[in-house]
């Protein structure tokens, strides 16, 4: 590994003066210091952003808080967020809340003491942890808050849109899987069905969980076909839930459309990979990453914010666990 004394040795000057021109701190002569960035791109030499931070008080680290990394919707948000900061020098600290508050803390104390810029959090316990102390500006992702800036996809919409479009597609006799009531998302998207379903003239029943995991998910599933074996139609809270579902009804040797059908929610990339494939409503997860960081990089740079809560578009996607609409029109 490249030191700053190797870029002090191959550019003959001290390795203080290496430091000053690195952290533009006291007077270097322009020649000095072309000659110092000249043996800092030979050897391709990366400061330690941690160390820099520290004596510097500042730095180009960003903390990023998702709830659970195993559910493949959220690496996508954050590879939205690692592309867009990496065009402004950012570096992400990241950490995996598994939905525990206490854990989230420990991560945004770590994020402080390695003086992070900022941070961007998909928690679901924003109300009950200390981000209304911290100095630094905050993005919430994938979450609405109106005391934050925060960038999220239309989740009522996405509800109701699923709603009709099973019913349009011919299920008389549809469960509505509810998802956990501490996750703001879930119980929007949960509403917006509500109210499609509630309009329409179809039997529907609601089916409450408390997570959105995977070890859960199959559990649910079981229960949902032992309570309402004649469901001919599931609304679930996201495609990992739909997943579970599908296996469970291919199982139970349900026929997918035909006997069921099944929309989900995300469009993760494992859906389309399902046989057969999910239809769900698709959430712009990597848009909604990019935007975090654009408006998180504002916000550390002073910029005019105009729009402070960034509200994305959601879109159904229609694969094959949904019928034709014409079939049943």
């Amino acid at each position: 590994m490249v030191t700053i004394r190797d870029v002090a040795k191959e550019s003959g000057v001290s390795v203080a003066t290496v430091s000053r021109v690195l952290n533009q701190t006291g007077y270097v002569h322009e020649d000095t210091r072309k000659k110092v960035m000249a043996a800092v791109d030979n050897l391709k030499y990366s400061p330690n952003e941690v160390a820099r931070s520290l004596y510097k008080k500042k730095s180009k680290l960003i903390g990023l808080l998702l709830p659970d990394i195993t559910n493949p919707f959220f690496p996508q948000l954050a590879r939205g967020v690692e592309d867009e900061m990496q065009k402004g020098g950012y570096r992400l600290l990241f950490g995996n809340s598994d939905e525990n508050a206490e854990k989230e803390m420990d991560y945004l104390n770590t994020f402080i003491q390695n003086n992070v810029v900022g941070i961007i959090s998909a928690t679901n316990n924003k109300t009950k942890t200390n981000y209304k102390d911290l100095s630094i500006p905050v993005v919430f992702l994938d979450r609405t808050s109106s005391d934050y800036p925060s960038v999220y996809a239309d989740g009522k919409e996405g509800g109701r849109i699923a709603a009709e479009e099973i019913v349009k597609r011919g299920s008389k006799r549809i469960t509505l899987l509810k998802g956990p009531a501490h996750i703001q998302p879930a119980q929007d998207r949960f509403q917006g069905a509500l109210e499609a379903l509630s309009q329409s003239t179809v039997d529907f029943h609601v089916m409450s969980t408390t997570s959105f995991a995977f070890e859960d998910a199959e559990k649910w599933a079981k229960e949902l076909f032992a309570t309402y074996p004649d469901t001919d139609g599931v609304l679930a809270s996201n495609d990992i839930v739909a997943t579970a579902v599908l296996h469970e009804a291919l199982r139970l040797g349900k026929s997918i459309p035909e006997d069921l059908q099944i929309i989900g929610f995300d469009d993760i990339p494992q859906s389309s990979l399902l046989f057969p494939s999910l239809s769900t409503i698709r959430q712009p997860a990597y848009e909604m990453g990019k935007e975090a960081a654009t408006l998180l990089v504002k916000l550390i740079n002073k910029e005019n914010v105009q729009q402070q809560h960034i509200q994305m578009p959601v879109t159904f996607i229609d694969r094959n666990t949904t019928r034709e609409v014409d079939a049943h029109g």
